[in-house]
């Protein structure tokens, strides 16, 4: 899962991205409102946090423009302003949720769990397929009731693939969403790690499927 982190104060930008970070999102970060439009239009995202106060384009006129063009990604705004008018102007620009500084970061993460969760329709944050249980929360995978140890890169690049599927991810997709590698990395790091995965699910590695010449795809039941 991916996520842009917009916020004027580097060293708090700095704070967020590594706590969700280390929740297994992979994480782009700038400190610009015009930046954060410009890697929201052209990217793909799972969600926003968004400072309202930020040079060359605050947060609401950023989250206004992407609501215009039809971009529905989820955004959590962020802003010193806690007034109920100010939570209320948010909302009514298209904000799903509002978080008044200062904050808990275990709230926030939480808060952009929730989005995804009502994004993707969920009640529960557990992704399911036959004998597999990939735990978003708990950041945990079971198979046949087994937990399965799994590396910060493994559990994102198959909980990828498992919240989208029948949906082909080029290996250039997975190397943005997984690695955040904006380039070719010149490498086949992900059919490596495709491999690790595959052995670790044991008889269940044949959920993720290849797609020759593209990359590969999680399939439906």
């Amino acid at each position: 899962m991916k996520v842009l982190v917009a916020e004027d104060e580097p060293r708090l930008a700095a704070f967020v991205a590594r706590g969700l970070e280390e929740q297994g999102f992979v994480v782009d970060e700038c400190h610009r409102g015009d930046d954060a439009l410009m890697l929201a239009s052209t990217r793909d995202y799972d969600a926003l946090v968004l400072d309202i106060m930020m040079p060359g384009m605050d947060g609401l006129s950023v989250l206004r423009h992407l609501r215009e063009s039809g971009n529905g990604v989820p955004a959590l705004m962020l802003s010193a302003r806690g007034a109920p008018e100010d939570r209320v102007e948010g909302l009514n620009q298209g904000a799903d949720d509002y978080l008044a500084k200062p904050f808990h970061l275990d709230e926030l993460v939480a808060r952009v769990h929730a989005l995804l969760r009502r994004s993707k329709g969920q009640v529960e944050p557990v992704l399911r397929a036959g004998c597999l249980e990939l735990a978003m929360l708990d950041r945990e995978l079971r198979v046949d009731g087994e937990v399965i140890e799994l590396t910060t890169r493994e559990f994102a690049l198959l909980a990828c693939l498992m919240g989208s599927p029948g949906r082909v991810f080029a290996r250039t997709q997975l190397c943005e969403r997984v690695w955040n590698y904006h380039h070719d990395p010149g490498t086949n790091v992900v059919d490596v790690c495709v491999q690790r995965l595959r052995k670790k699910l044991g008889e269940s590695g044949d959920w993720i499927e290849s797609v020759r010449g593209v990359g590969y795809r999680f399939r439906k039941d």
